[in-house]
């Protein structure tokens, strides 16, 4: 249907308060499983690159995967956006909006909010240039237990220290220029070893400030009511890979352990991994209210 950025995508998503799932492809298989499920599902989608896949063989893979997954959007029947995911490194951003990406996330929200505003800024204006969405995070999404932001029975450690501030948001929105904006409430990347317990006064607080779409990160194991009631409250993006990566090697492991040989084509070994990442994502899908409006 079309290759887009992201604003329209989440602009939608907004007005009919339903969300996109966003989904990370670390191969070009599993980026197609992906556009197929959004097609068996009728679903825009966002497929997102993360740069240790895209840095691999010398660099050569971004050119590779970029130039690849912008043929199958624009094959596709869905719309479907090519996101960069966590960038840190300003120079591998910009080199990913000059090779075809059509929207990137710069993350400064290890830094003060001075320098996340600069960051973010300097992002917003190299990748507008080019007709280039942005995604920027306020409030830090860290690793939950392993970073320790959240204690044994799944309160928060020090929420203010990390969870977005409603009072720098507006700021924030206003001098960087971003068109939607990651939001800390309580998810954290990764496999969570507790139930996370979002944040949902403060998530309401943030919609009602907010004038551009708001994103929640660690989508993966976030309980379903949990993940319906933050899209009620104004995300339109939800970012997941932990449980689609968990399906792929739970699945390939079975697989591998009931082969005779190990001597196997690989694309026989991966046919039913790959399914079990479709089903993963057509679950979400459906769960995000996205089934349907592409």
């Amino acid at each position: 249907m079309a290759l887009v950025n992201i604003k329209g995508i989440l602009e939608d998503a907004r007005k009919e308060k339903y969300c996109v799932g966003a989904f990370d492809a670390s191969t070009l298989e599993m980026a197609l499983a992906i556009i197929e499920a959004a097609e068996e599902e009728k679903s825009p989608v966002i497929i997102m690159g993360l740069t240790p896949d895209l840095k691999q063989g010398n660099g050569k893979m971004l050119r590779y995967w970029i130039h690849s997954l912008r043929d199958m959007a624009e094959n596709a029947t869905v719309p479907v956006c090519l996101h960069l995911d966590h960038a840190t490194d300003m120079d591998f951003l910009k080199e990913c909006v000059d090779e075809g990406f059509t929207s990137v996330m710069y993350d400064a929200s290890v830094y003060s909010l001075e320098e996340n505003i600069r960051l973010s800024r300097e992002a917003t204006l190299y990748a507008h240039a080019k007709g280039v969405t942005v995604e920027a995070e306020l409030g830090h999404v860290g690793d939950g237990i392993v970073s320790g932001m959240i204690k044994e029975d799944g309160n928060y450690d020090d929420p203010e220290d990390y969870l977005t501030n409603p009072e720098e948001m507006e700021r924030f929105i206003s001098e960087t220029g971003v068109d939607c904006l990651a939001v800390a409430v309580g998810t954290s990347h990764g496999v969570y070893v507790h139930e996370p317990k979002l944040d949902f006064e403060r998530l309401e607080l943030l919609n009602s400030i907010s004038e551009i779409p708001m994103v929640l990160h660690g989508g993966s194991g976030t309980p379903d009511d949990q993940i319906k009631k933050a899209i009620s409250l104004g995300v339109t993006k939800l970012n997941i890979y932990s449980e689609m990566m968990s399906a792929y090697f739970g699945t390939m492991k079975e697989e591998l352990e009931n082969a005779a040989t190990m001597a196997i084509w690989m694309s026989n070994a991966n046919r039913e991994p790959l399914k079990a990442v479709k089903k993963v994502v057509k679950n979400k899908m459906r769960i995000l209210g996205s089934s349907g409006k592409a």
